[in-house]
């Protein structure tokens, strides 16, 4: 499986895969060892979630799925 760069003190399963242009039209390439290492082909939908202090988040929606089924069922009760 692909890896990112290894940094000297950077946690196990932390990974920095470098830079990425913003192009003209707003769009950024995820990098080759990012796709491989976490599944995404093309076609695939993300997620993008920000923070104002911590920035942006990119994730498969499948990361708050729980969480949501969480908030329906209190929702529920």
């Amino acid at each position: 499986m692909a890896k990112g760069k290894q940094l000297y003190g950077l946690p196990r399963g932390k990974h920095v895969f470098g830079t990425v242009r913003v192009g003209e039209k707003g769009q950024i390439v995820i990098p080759k060892e990012a796709r491989a290492l976490f599944g995404i082909k093309p076609g695939d939908n993300l997620l993008v979630l920000g923070d104002d202090a911590t920035g942006i988040i990119i994730s498969g929606p499948e990361a708050v799925q729980d969480l949501a089924k969480e908030i329906f069922k209190n929702m529920e009760e």
